[in-house]
């Protein structure tokens, strides 16, 4: 049974109940940096004549009523209203409503592909955010660059250089953290959008003949009317919601009810005023299409901003690589990847961490992309795909969790699933025109990141299910040392094994070949849960099994670090044990596995599990242990 934390209602605004001014501008700098510039590129690729629509004023208020009402429908009423009401004990994001779903499914006597297809979904969302997070940076700042344009033409040569130097230095301050940097994101995006929405208005105020677009039947209509156009015609659409996903994906960091307020008062009429502004400026004037964002403002103004767009694509570009490091970290605990090294970058903010090895990864991918690209325009052809399925699987998973844990009305459940799927498979279908024209990037990067995920959670668990068939029952084991105790040294000696139950390989080696046992000893089992956090009183459970051994199983969520000193600490305190931290020794055993342990992988799996083995970060990193206080003892089974 989970605890009423992990089970908020569906009406629960979060962990984040009081939302004052200061933390709706701050959720605006983490939240809606994707969303709030898509207007750089969006209206934009939607009249681009390469979808065969004719240009004419029917088509531009078709396609302004397209944007508009998307974003009432799936970005308002299926994320901020319903999907946002998904609070796993404050967290947001796929994985974590997987987690949800799976809790809301758990003991309700649910056949086993239901539980495997939650956990499907969850994974094949997760595998596309690392698409979306290679697009991201790339599209965002590349197309605030090319304001350059607009006003000197001849600058044209130094957009790619620009680009990728502004790139450069943004991975690069990654090590740092985002704390520091974190405190101006929100008023620049604040000014973004007042200054884009003015703008907008402005622009609205000389054509206000635009906003007949509201009428949803011109939506309708240019549907009809473009029917065997508005599938390519969509897929340009959808890049006005992209971010949409990220409203749920931050919400552990603000809460539920700052990002409602912050998206209604301040990035809605943004977004919406500066839609209507591009319309109404290409109304007018027909030859601003070619980049209606920056056309909207007086020449003398277009150089400030770009570098004000450029500030805001680097916010969204922040926003997305952050993601993508929590993401990690939650797949780490989850059994998804193997071990890497997480930096902590800030001591107050948990989820303020730093992954090398994913950033360095980001940086490669999103440079190659620039220079294989070469505009925002091309690059439009490879976005969208991943985003529209995260999209269709947190719709399912979120019906799960309405169903399941709220236990809301079956019949309004299934209505509001199939309308928003069918919206969202709807996008998936009109952004797979444009798999040849780069779509089949992002698919190959999720695909490669799915394989990832399946072959370390499988192949994890068929090593452990080898080595669980050798190991000593623990019982027995301890019964035994009263017959022919070993020679017993100085200090506390900590073991870590998967079954608290069964003796550790690294303690039977010690014994063998060291022949020694230590005053203290503590066979620890680090268990993730599938929940955000672990309460206080839950966190450890241990017992005394003799002759100064325990058995100590330590929890903590897919949000928390597995700090094991910390554990022993709490271990400490709890049972009043002398133990000294400079004459503590951490034990690990280091498995390697034989192709015998893996009958149920092909060769090629096989080989890239072990790989992944071979590579996975050190203990004393994931676990916090000090270097100078860890022994690693070779294992092969």
């Amino acid at each position: 049974m989970t605890s009423p934390a992990q089970t908020l209602s569906p009406a629960d605004p979060g962990t984040h109940a009081k939302a004052g001014p200061g933390l709706m501008i701050a959720a605006l700098g983490v939240v809606f940096g994707d969303i709030g510039t898509s207007p750089l590129y969006a209206f934009k690729e939607t009249l681009n004549p390469d979808h065969g629509v004719a240009f004419s004023p029917d088509a531009v208020l078709g396609l302004l009523s397209l944007i508009f009402w998307g974003l009432m429908f799936v970005v308002t009423l299926k994320y901020v209203v319903f999907v946002l009401r998904a609070d796993h004990d404050g967290e947001g994001g796929i994985l974590a409503l997987q987690a949800l779903a799976r809790n809301a499914v758990a003991g309700t006597g649910a056949r086993p592909w239901v539980w495997k297809a939650i956990g499907a979904l969850g994974l094949v969302g997760a595998a596309m955010f690392y698409g979306d997070s290679l697009i991201t940076p790339a599209i965002s700042v590349l197309s605030a660059v090319e304001g350059l344009e607009v006003e000197a033409h001849a600058l044209k040569p130094f957009v790619i250089p620009i680009t990728l130097l502004i790139l450069v230095g943004l991975f690069a301050v990654q090590r740092q953290g985002t704390g520091v940097v974190g405190k101006v994101f929100g008023p620049v995006m604040l000014l973004w959008f007042l200054v884009i929405g003015l703008a907008g208005l402005w622009q609205v105020l000389q054509q206000p003949q635009v906003l007949a677009a509201l009428n949803p039947r011109r939506a309708a209509g240019f549907l009809l009317t473009h029917h065997a156009q508005s599938l390519a015609v969509l897929g340009a659409v959808f890049l006005a919601f992209t971010g949409g996903e990220a409203l749920y994906a931050d919400m552990g960091h603000f809460g539920a009810r700052p990002i409602r307020l912050a998206w209604m008062f301040l990035a809605l009429p943004g977004l919406a005023l500066n839609y209507f502004g591009q319309g109404a400026l290409v109304l007018a004037n027909p030859a601003a299409v070619d980049n209606p964002f920056f056309r909207m403002f007086p020449g003398w103004s277009v150089l400030p901003m770009v570098v004000l767009a450029a500030m805001a694509t680097v916010i969204a570009s922040q926003a997305v690589i952050s993601g993508a490091f929590s993401l990690t970290a939650q797949a780490m605990r989850m059994g998804y990847l193997p071990r890497m090294r997480v930096v902590q970058t800030s001591g107050e903010a948990i989820g303020q961490i730093y992954v090398p090895s994913v950033n360095w990864l980001l940086m490669a991918g999103v440079l190659a992309l620039v220079l294989g690209f070469r505009s925002s325009s091309a690059l439009s052809a490879a976005y969208g795909i991943a985003v529209a399925v995260t999209m269709v699987t947190t719709t399912l998973l979120a019906g799960v969790v309405a169903f399941k844990l709220w236990h809301w009305n079956r019949v309004a459940v299934v209505v509001g699933v199939l309308a928003f799927a069918a919206v969202d498979l709807g996008f998936v279908v009109a952004n797979s025109l444009k798999i040849h024209e780069g779509g089949w990037l992002t698919l190959a990067v999720a695909a490669f990141a799915l394989l990832i995920f399946t072959t370390w959670a499988k192949g994890r668990r068929l090593g452990l299910a080898a080595a669980a068939a050798q190991q000593v029952p623990l019982e027995p084991f301890v019964e035994s040392l009263a017959l022919s105790m070993p020679h017993r040294v100085h200090g506390t000696a900590v073991f870590l094994n998967p079954d608290i139950d069964a003796v550790p390989h690294a303690l039977l080696h010690n014994l063998k070949h060291n022949q020694v046992l230590h005053e203290q000893v503590i066979l620890l089992r680090v268990e993730a849960r599938d929940t955000p956090r672990v309460d206080a009183r839950q966190r450890i459970e241990a017992r005394f099994m003799g002759h100064g051994i325990w058995a100590m199983t330590a929890r903590h969520g897919f949000m928390e670090r597995a700090n094991v000193p910390e554990f022993i600490r709490i271990l400490a305190y709890q049972q009043t044990l002398a133990i000294e931290s400079m004459s503590t020794s951490y034990f690990v055993s280091r498995a390697t596995l034989g192709d015998r342990t893996l009958p149920g992988m092909n060769p090629v799996r096989r080989a890239l599990f072990a790989w992944m083995q071979r590579n996975a970060g050190r203990a004393s990193d994931y676990f916090g242990i000090p270097g100078n206080s860890l022994v690693e003892l070779g294992q092969r089974t």
